[in-house]
């Protein structure tokens, strides 16, 4: 009998701690197939065990790892791994480091989770100053996979083609594209356009020494089209482009909201039309897209949003255990290795006197 996919949890991060965590172990349960998979709970045991009790998941499913120790969602990444050994947090990702856990979950302070990650897992590749965070990003087509939102405000032509070649393989991991298209943001679809680094590694993928599917120049409109299913970028424009998409869905949601509520026959339409849009609404909702793996270290850890709901932190779970049961380090590893040949110098070859000197 194969062993079991084993998942380690943070189960005191986030802003609700047990209740979500245990929660969304239900929820991934309920929904998705749970067979061969088993979780590793690090935290205070006795909270997490009334959680257990109140959701009826057992040992069969569970472990506990108790500690008294929590890195607090306000404290400082330096602070976190000066004193977070032995916290939750910490527990979490050295298991995914001694290779007793495949991938770890944790919906704690973002820039603890970072540099415990970096520092316990170290990076796949020597470049890259610390991992890339992946959203998911809804779309006409699907959801596109965009990297990074947030953790390498500047990057130069060697980081993109990096985080392209873990964005499509996370995107095949866990979307389920057989072979995705790839698309480097930038002001227009021209040669001619955009900064240096940006020209560079669009030079590089075309000339394909990587074998990605490379698709060229997109625009920020590309996003939301679904043009390609992996769109990369530097961590500045990427987060800009996430909180102002979130912002006008916002936005345009309390619009619509306004606008079905404003009279009798407006509420009638609305209570036509609420199938439709509570399809719309499932499309769109935080909840159902939760889950960012830290992309470029040496295992898998997936970031939950602190206020996710059960429903949110079983998402980020099912994309852990999507990773944790793919090819995906494999392959990230195998076209590093290719990326790295690239920057190798061609040898110099000797003159007929110098090989017979």
């Amino acid at each position: 009998m194969a062993s079991p996919t084993l998942i380690s949890l943070d189960a005191m991060g986030g802003d609700h701690g047990p209740s979500v965590v245990v929660g969304g172990v239900k929820d991934y349960l309920a929904r998705h197939d749970g067979d061969g998979v088993r979780f590793l709970l690090h935290g205070d045991e006795a909270a997490i065990r009334a959680e257990l009790t109140r959701c009826g998941l057992t040992d069969a499913v569970c472990d506990v790892r108790h500690t008294d120790k929590v890195v607090a969602m306000d404290e400082k990444p330096a602070q976190a791994m000066r004193r977070g050994k032995g916290s939750s947090l910490w527990n979490a990702i050295e298991a995914v480091k001694t290779g007793e856990a495949k991938a770890a979950v944790s919906a704690g302070n973002t820039g603890a989770l970072m540099a415990i990650s970096k520092l316990l897992l170290r990076m796949a590749a020597p470049g890259l100053e610390r991992p890339a965070i992946v959203a998911s990003w809804p779309t006409a087509r699907g959801y596109t996979a965009v990297l990074d939102v947030g953790a390498n405000i500047g990057s130069d032509a060697k980081q993109l083609i990096e985080f392209a070649i873990m964005g499509e393989a996370f995107q095949a991991a866990v979307h389920g594209v057989a072979k995705p298209t790839v698309g480097l943001l930038n002001v227009g679809s021209e040669d001619m356009k955009g900064h240096d680094e940006v020209r560079e590694a669009h030079a590089i993928l075309r000339e394909g020494g990587i074998p990605l599917n490379y698709h060229g120049f997109v625009e920020g409109d590309d996003i939301a089209k679904g043009t390609v299913d992996v769109i990369v970028t530097d961590g500045f424009t990427g987060n800009i482009a996430l909180k102002t998409a979130e912002g006008t869905a916002r936005f345009i949601s309390g619009l619509l909201k306004e606008a079905l509520t404003s009279g009798p026959i407006a509420k009638l339409g609305a209570l036509i039309a609420m199938p439709a849009l509570k399809r719309m609404a499932a499309k769109i909702d935080p909840n159902a897209i939760n889950g960012g793996p830290l992309l470029g270290l040496n295992g898998i850890v997936v970031k939950s949003h602190g206020g996710a709901t059960p429903r949110g932190y079983g998402n980020a779970i099912r994309i852990a255990v999507d990773l944790a049961r793919s090819d995906y380090m494999a392959k990230v590893g195998a076209n590093l290795g290719r990326l790295a040949a690239l920057d190798q110098p061609a040898p110099v070859a000797k003159t007929i006197g110098e090989t017979h000197q």
